[in-house]
């Protein structure tokens, strides 16, 4: 290790966590020197295209119980580094530093600008403020290389991509568990009908892989590819690692009602049939499902032109099956390139629960989504973000 004074830190990667990190170390230490190694020529260039270039910054988690149902790795972790710097203490921190945030009816919170150069702005007006130095174009192959030079390391490059993955295999920096693999992205659908009803929103869905546990609810999108939406994601999420065993060819289940009790939504249909005995079945439109997109189910169904008191039990069956239980084969998967996130990296039984420091190499330190960590989409992950890289902070203020 450097012996030189005052100590000195180098981060490697120039995104969120490495530059929360970077500030939030020279806040608690003004002597510490801090470097940020960033491989490419331009820093927090996630941040600025994250939430359509608004930046969803965190959540102010109101409508979570339980943290597992936003992060599919790493919740048990978060909820103890929460205690250190959680979503308020994130929501103070943004304000505190010049960045007003503003909360969705959702709990999603954004700076009031709207725009994520608020954040970025933030970030490298800190930086400059503590003399935080950022290097360009450096490519680091052995983080643990750098503890020649440094007293401490903190690796925050995202998630590894397959090439880091291979390197960091064989160096002993606290275990590289998984590959990384794709974790929000959008499902591509080979279904020709169904895609030219591009732009359809469904407000209430339920998606669910088959024969296995993972489902989720909420707005779905209909795009030219297949389907897109919070529910898709979060379903992206939490099967990450099931879909790419699959090769990402997988049924996939639909309920365009958002009712989970499919004898209340067969109760439903009965009262509108036996309401509008003679009309078009047409013109029903149950759980207000947009005209064009009805009559696309009802084409599948084979129900199309009939009058609702032509239905039979049988042709009610038929729509209730196809409103609650409507299949599709998941013909590969699209990058969600304002979100992209990764399941997989180095593995949180090899780090400090309180620091995240690695277990078998001192000094060396991880923070963001390198860690085995990542969430739905909503603000989770750049919450998670700015935890561990404080939980860092104090890790090396501890030990400094």
């Amino acid at each position: 290790m450097a012996t030189n004074h005052p100590c000195s830190l180098a981060i490697v990667g120039g995104g969120a966590a490495g530059f929360f990190l970077a500030i939030s170390a020279k806040e608690l230490m003004p002597e510490l020197e801090v470097t940020i190694l960033e491989q490419q020529r331009k820093v927090l260039a996630k941040v600025e295209i994250s939430g359509g270039g608004r930046c969803n910054c965190t959540n102010t988690f109101a409508e979570v119980s339980d943290l597992r149902q936003v992060y599919p790795r790493g919740a048990t972790l978060l909820k103890r580094l929460f205690k250190q710097f959680g979503p308020a203490d994130a929501y103070r921190w943004f304000e505190a530093h010049g960045v007003p945030l503003t909360v969705q009816a959702d709990q999603c919170v954004f700076p009031q600008a709207q725009d994520s150069h608020a954040i970025i702005d933030c970030f490298l007006r800190e930086a400059r403020k503590h003399d935080v130095r950022i290097q360009l174009g450096t490519k680091v192959e052995d983080p643990q290389a750098l503890l020649s030079k440094f007293d401490f390391v903190a690796v925050t490059t995202g998630g590894m991509t397959p090439h880091q993955h291979a390197a960091w295999s064989s160096l002993p920096l606290g275990g590289v568990g998984e590959g990384c693999v794709p974790s929000l992205f959008t499902f591509t659908i080979q279904d020709a009908a169904l895609t030219a009803l591009q732009g359809i929103v469904v407000e209430h869905s339920i998606v669910h892989i088959p024969s296995t546990p993972f489902r989720s609810e909420g707005p779905l999108l209909i795009t030219h590819w297949g389907m897109s939406g919070p529910a898709i994601l979060k379903l992206s999420s939490h099967a990450a690692r099931h879909l790419a065993e699959q090769h990402y060819q997988s049924p996939l289940l639909i309920n365009w009602t958002g009712e989970s009790n499919t004898e209340e939504v067969r109760q439903h249909i009965i009262y509108n049939i036996e309401t509008n005995a003679q009309k078009l079945i047409d013109n029903l439109h149950p759980y207000g499902l947009q005209a064009r997109l009805w009559a696309y189910l009802l084409n599948k169904a084979q129900l199309q032109g009939r009058r609702c008191n032509e239905l039979g039990k049988r042709g009610i069956n038929r729509l209730v099956e196809l409103l609650t239980n409507d299949t599709y084969t998941l013909a590969g998967r699209s990058p969600y390139k304002d979100e992209f996130v990764t399941c997989g990296g180095i593995p949180l039984d090899s780090v400090d629960k309180t620091t995240l420091e690695s277990k078998t190499t001192p000094h060396l330190f991880y923070a963001g989504e390198v860690l085995d960590i990542d969430g739905v989409t909503g603000g989770f992950n750049f919450q998670a973000a700015w935890t561990t890289a404080y939980a860092v902070a104090k890790g090396i203020e501890k030990k400094n």
